[in-house]
């Protein structure tokens, strides 16, 4: 109750704050000089592009970052709002326009979030500006997918700055990933973070990683209506062993440190609610995990996945399956993982 109230009047305090920016803006603008003009949202809206079956095609879009920047550069508490809402949101990318549809929700909420994290933005401005360099590696992951499984699509990728809730997630025509996720350095300052942001906040050099998860998302043909625990695990555990292959790295290698000496225990849980469509055990959990780490289904769906794909013969036809899953329940059985802790597991 006390989260919610503080929530309705952050909200509260943030709409009126807008409001009052708005009103001062629109006032300057009849009194100034003639030629003198407000900033003018974009004539059309990005539609993003359709996605190639070439991996060398994906456009790599990293000008959100720039322009969140000169926002940043030019906010002050009194006008954060417009700044923010004429240089970064207006300015802003497909894939900015779809991850705040998503993830960010309102320039309030951005604006907001920022003063409540002001030191954790402060410092990761160098990190967020490397993205740009890693275009390679990224590049190398997509054609390491096109070899190991042809029919794989490749649609473009966005990086953008969020509210610290993503670091990445899909659309139909594009990959968006939120660079603020992976601004930890030695020096983070981390007095204001959760306990949840301490456990998944990552080095940038995880940034070819995450859009590689986020590419096996894109590529999954599973059935409509995932919503059983053991499908939405699948999901994203394939996701991560998939990823790990093409990338070299883990975004969740955590869950496995802390996964793989308690392996069997997790797998008794998991089993008795695999089938049930509660996921909030194991997945999605943010910072209301706080006993363990959260999303364990990660590491179980991992699992799962290695389990079927190690002993197959043919490596390319085990990565296929593993992406075009038609029955969960079957998969499980196939990977003979519940074998793996004896039969009465």
């Amino acid at each position: 109750m006390k989260d919610l109230q503080h929530n309705l009047r952050d909200s509260l305090r943030c709409l009126i704050k807008l409001i009052v920016a708005a009103v001062l803006i629109a006032w300057l603008s009849a009194v100034s000089l003639p030629g003198r003009m407000a900033a003018q949202a974009p004539s059309g809206k990005d539609e993003g592009r359709p996605v190639s079956p070439n991996p060398d095609e994906a456009r790599l879009v990293t000008s959100d970052i720039a322009n969140f920047w000169r926002a940043y550069d030019q906010a002050t508490p009194e006008n954060d709002l417009i700044v923010f809402r004429n240089e970064y949101f207006r300015k802003g990318s497909y894939g900015l326009q779809q991850f705040t549809r998503l993830r960010i929700t309102s320039v309030c909420n951005l604006v907001d979030v920022i003063a409540k994290r002001p030191k954790y933005y402060a410092s990761i401005r160098e990190n967020t500006l490397k993205v740009e360099s890693m275009k390679e590696p990224i590049r190398a992951s997509f054609r390491k997918l096109k070899e190991l499984y042809p029919a794989a699509v490749f649609p473009d990728v966005y990086f953008l700055i969020g509210v610290m809730n993503s670091g990445g997630t899909t659309t139909d025509k594009g990959l968006l990933i939120g660079t603020e996720m992976y601004g930890l350095t030695q020096q983070t300052p981390s007095e204001e973070l959760t306990d949840w942001h301490k456990a998944v906040l990552k080095f940038i050099e995880a940034i070819p990683h995450i859009v590689a998860h986020e590419l096996i998302h894109y590529e999954q043909k599973y059935p409509k209506g995932n919503n059983t625990l053991l499908g939405q695990a699948l999901s994203e555990g394939g996701a991560d062993f998939i990823a790990e292959m093409i990338s070299g790295g883990n975004i969740n290698d955590h869950l496995h440190r802390y996964g793989n000496p308690r392996e069997r225990e997790l797998w008794t849980e998991f089993q008795k609610e695999m089938s049930g469509k509660e996921t909030s055990h194991w997945l999605y959990q943010g910072d209301k995990s706080k006993d363990r780490p959260a999303d364990l289904g990660y590491y179980i769906g991992y699992k799962i996945c290695e389990a079927y794909y190690q002993p197959a013969a043919d490596k390319k036809q085990a990565i296929k399956d593993l992406l075009e899953i038609k029955d969960f329940n079957q998969f499980l059985v196939a990977s003979g993982y519940a074998e793996k802790f004896g039969k009465n597991q």
